[in-house]
């Protein structure tokens, strides 16, 4: 078993309008973060993640997922999934809590315009 407590978290800024807090858990199988999102994520274009799947449980807030050109409004309680390769951007005010299975690193996520 393992715990990680919030002040062992990690802070990254993927933007101006998302701020990430990863747990660091040491597995290679499951990772998982809180998503502070206040704006659009990616600024522009699309996001991918080629390896990874990627869940996300709206904690609060609200806004809208787009996937392979589809739009989702989504808010509080919701959850989503995101499929390897699948591309897509988020947008809103919302928190979110996202494990990712394997876990999630830089390497595997690239921008689609």
């Amino acid at each position: 078993m393992k715990i990680v407590k919030k002040d062992q978290r990690k802070e990254f800024k993927n933007s101006d309008c998302c701020l990430a807090y990863e747990y660091p858990m040491d597995d290679r199988n499951i990772n998982g973060a809180v998503i502070k999102l206040s704006g659009r994520y990616p600024d522009k274009g699309w996001a991918a993640n080629e390896v990874c799947k990627e869940m996300g449980y709206i904690i609060s807030g609200s806004g809208k997922l787009a996937v392979e050109d589809k739009e989702y409004e989504i808010g509080a309680g919701d959850l989503v999934l995101i499929n390897p390769g699948e591309k897509f951007y988020w947008q809103g005010n919302m928190e979110i809590f996202m494990p990712c299975a394997p876990a999630w690193s830089p390497d595997q996520y690239k921008t689609v315009k």
